[in-house]
């Protein structure tokens, strides 16, 4: 009895509890507004992306590398790294310091690549158009990865933080819907093998 007892006074592991997407938003979406009025990246792909890559916050590449965006290291990185399995066993990832370290690389990679410029064309308001174009570019290779993030983007009514940047207004964090589901990974891989539960 007295080690029941003793083992209930124990601290409690806050990593080991799971993060809701609406706190994921709620946490983060300062950075996807910064970083649309900076680069020009809607806001609510940023935040689409990160619940997704994340699994709210919650996935294993996010938890040892605040990598919200599941970006591989490329020739060019010059940061640490981390090896995670993804598409294949051990591939190497970029590990941020900060969060807002990866949002702003996350910017820095979309701008920075030829392949993605023509998502720099598209109406920042169309989100739509820049999940498809997204995957078009060739951000995953998951043939469902627009409709997650457009699904996400309408159940958290991440658009709103779009707005707010090209109004240069914050919108109070509440109407984020009903549906505090989790985005689990389905297996190994990025959003290649995601899925929102």
């Amino acid at each position: 009895l007295l080690g029941l007892w003793l083992s209930w006074l124990q601290p409690v592991d806050l990593s080991a509890q799971k993060m809701k997407a609406s706190e994921y938003v709620s946490r983060f979406q300062s950075y996807a507004v910064e970083e649309m009025k900076r680069s020009g990246v809607p806001a609510a792909i940023t935040l689409a992306q990160g619940l997704l890559e994340t699994e709210s916050g919650n996935g294993a590449l996010y938890k040892k590398s605040r990598n919200h965006f599941g970006i591989k290291c490329k020739n060019d990185w010059t940061g640490a790294v981390i090896d995670h399995d993804d598409d294949a066993p051990g591939e190497c990832f970029r590990v941020y310091e900060t969060d807002s370290a990866s949002f702003s690389d996350h910017s820095n990679f979309l701008r920075s690549r030829p392949h993605y410029a023509s998502l720099f064309e598209l109406d920042p308001l169309d989100y739509k158009a820049w999940a498809y174009g997204l995957k078009k570019a060739g951000y995953a290779t998951n043939p469902k990865y627009p409709a997650m993030l457009i699904r996400f983007i309408e159940q958290f009514d991440l658009q709103q933080y779009s707005l707010s940047a090209l109004s240069d207004s914050i919108p109070t964090v509440g109407h984020l819907g009903n549906q505090d589901s989790a985005v689990k990974k389905t297996g190994v891989g990025d959003s290649t093998q995601s899925a929102v539960l």
